[in-house]
């Protein structure tokens, strides 16, 4: 019998295994919160089964993710990341990317221990998934910080994303396996 899981995660396998083995885990590290970051960034508008699908492109295309290595990317660097069909061709996005990097470069305790000082106490999980909110005045605090020190394309909704994705939040509903096992991959 399969578990249950939040209703979002179980149309595609793709979306189950992210469910099942990403979604809600601890993330830590500079480099690998500042692609969730972006990628959160990429999927504004857009579903997250065409990022999702799209992430090893993105990786590929964007060095790993590497924080220094795309605050290093030239004009021409955007350029061919416009002309890349294996990601999501948005100059604005891309460019948020590069000037990310650069900014996350600027924070002196780093970008992880930044996006973490925002996580608040644990609390009860959703009962459902109309219980799931799309901000909370954590990720409201965290867009506005992330702004003030020039980062773009990084909202309240989107610094959201971020936390449930990273398991600063645990946003599985109550009755989903994978509730109240934050940090357990």
């Amino acid at each position: 019998m399969e578990p249950e899981r939040c209703g979002w995660a179980t149309s595609t396998p793709d979306y189950v295994a992210y469910h099942d083995e990403e979604w809600g885990v601890p993330l830590r590290g500079d480099d690998a919160l500042f692609e969730r970051l972006c990628l959160e960034a990429f999927q504004s508008g857009l579903s997250w089964i065409t990022i999702l699908r799209k992430r090893p492109a993105f990786r590929a295309a964007f060095a790993g993710f590497s924080i220094d290595a795309v605050a290093e990317f030239t004009d021409a660097d955007v350029e061919r990341l416009m002309a890349d069909a294996g990601i999501v061709r948005n100059r604005a996005k891309i460019e948020a990317a590069r000037r990310n990097a650069r900014a996350a470069q600027q924070v002196p305790q780093g970008l992880s221990e930044l996006l973490w000082s925002y996580a608040p106490p644990p609390r009860p999980n959703p009962a459902t998934l109309a219980d799931v909110p799309a901000t909370t005045p954590e990720s409201t605090a965290l867009a506005k910080d992330l702004k003030k020190r020039g980062f773009a394309f990084v909202g309240p909704t989107t610094a959201h994303a971020l936390m449930q994705a990273t398991g600063m939040v645990d946003d599985h509903v109550a009755t989903c396996f994978r509730a109240g096992l934050a940090g357990v991959g």
